[in-house]
């Protein structure tokens, strides 16, 4: 089995950015959206998932992502999926950003993943320390009333004692009524990163031929 630590993209690059639907790229490769709240270190999991440091920028003011960001990512060839674009969406639920800015962030983010044909699955990432709250759950019932596909990663797993990350990963799948258990992940050490991928390759359709 290949160690847990060593998949990673083979190239990962900036494609575009977003801040309507009408500046949506061409649906052509199948979408891994990204969604999280404004602190839970999603720029961070997504640097250490391609192993590209800076790809998806990161900042000590949460709320700055304010734009939908897609990435062009070949990943590691155990998972077979082919060319991939992930999309990084903004962060929600920072008590700092003006409501009006939240609003249309939640409009754009719905306008995305509602009518998204070329969407595999949705990451949705919950900080460790925080666990599942409000906004956790009302975006994992959205996406499972929409039928799209939804992997929950549990971040800064390297945060607690290792006595106490299973029964934060317990909390985490009873809270939002999950049917597995959730991945635990640490942009840190790369724990889940792995796990991570293999969820990915399982999301994406077979791709055609020429695809």
């Amino acid at each position: 089995m290949t160690d847990v630590r060593t998949l990673r993209a083979r190239s990962a690059t900036f494609l575009k950015s977003a801040a309507a639907p009408g500046d949506f790229p061409a649906e052509e490769l199948p979408e891994i959206a990204f969604a999280g709240r404004s602190n839970v270190g999603k720029s961070s999991l997504l640097n250490r998932l391609v192993g590209v440091g800076g790809l998806a920028r990161t900042s000590r003011t949460p709320g700055r992502t304010q734009l939908l960001n897609w990435f062009h990512v070949e990943p590691p060839g155990p998972i077979g999926t082919g060319t991939l674009a992930f999309v990084d969406l903004p962060g929600y639920g920072y008590a700092k950003v003006p409501v009006a800015m939240q609003v249309g962030w939640q409009g754009l983010i719905e306008a995305y993943l509602g009518a998204r044909p070329v969407l595999a699955a949705v990451v949705v990432i919950v900080d460790v320390r925080r666990g599942a709250e409000d906004e956790e759950r009302d975006l994992v019932a959205w996406l499972a009333e929409r039928e799209v596909a939804t992997i929950v990663v549990v971040t800064k797993i390297d945060k607690l004692a290792k006595n106490k990350r299973e029964p934060a990963l317990v909390a985490v799948k009873r809270d939002l009524a999950l049917p597995r258990m959730p991945i635990a992940f640490s942009a840190e050490t790369g724990d889940g990163a792995s796990e991570l991928w293999r969820a990915i390759g399982k999301a994406v359709p077979a791709r055609r031929s020429g695809g």
